[in-house]
C-alpha cells in the first residue's frame, strides 16, 4: 500500500523588534505561486520544525531569528496549490536589515494596514489571525 501524507512546512511571522510598531517581514516569491508570502518552507527529513523555521528565516530573509512561540497549525488540503501541506506557524523576533535570498525575490516590511492583498496560499487568513492575536490576544480556534 502506498501512503500519501501532507508535507510539513513552517511559516515564520518575523517581527522586527528594533523598529517602532514591530512591523513584520513578507517576501515576494521568486517561484510559483507568485505573490507575497510569509517566509517559510518545507521541513527537511530529520529536522525539527523549530530548526526548520530558524533555517528558513536565515535562507530567505538573511536574519537570525529568535522563536517566540508556536502560533497555529494550518492544514486545509487546498491551502497550497502545489500539494497538500500543513504549516506550523511560528512568531519570531529579529533585528537588523533583512535581505532577499533563496526563494525570495524581494523583501517587504509591513505594518498592519499595509499588508499586500495578493498573498499566496492561505497567508491572508494567517495574517488576519496574527493581527487579531497580536492586538487583542484572541487566538484562533478551528
Amino acid at each position: 500500500m502506498t501512503y500519501r501524507n501532507p508535507a510539513p512546512t513552517v511559516d515564520i511571522i518575523i517581527e522586527l523588534v528594533d523598529r517602532p510598531s514591530r512591523p513584520i517581514i513578507l517576501i515576494e516569491r521568486r517561484n510559483p505561486p507568485h505573490g507575497w508570502a510569509i517566509p517559510g518552507g518545507f521541513v527537511d527529513y530529520g529536522e525539527s520544525v523549530e530548526t526548520a523555521a530558524i533555517r528558513e528565516a536565515a535562507e530567505e530573509v538573511s536574519l537570525d531569528v529568535k522563536l517566540i512561540e508556536q502560533f497555529q497549525v494550518y492544514s486545509e488540503p487546498d491551502r497550497d496549490p502545489r500539494q497538500h501541506t500543513l504549516a506550523i506557524v511560528f512568531i519570531a523576533a529579529a533585528a537588523g536589515k533583512p535581505q532577499a535570498a533563496d526563494d525570495a525575490k524581494n523583501i517587504g516590511i509591513f505594518s498592519p494596514g499595509e499588508i499586500p492583498t495578493n498573498l499566496c496560499f492561505d497567508h491572508d487568513r494567517i495574517m488576519q489571525d496574527y493581527w487579531r492575536y497580536r492586538y487583542y490576544g484572541i487566538r484562533p480556534h478551528y
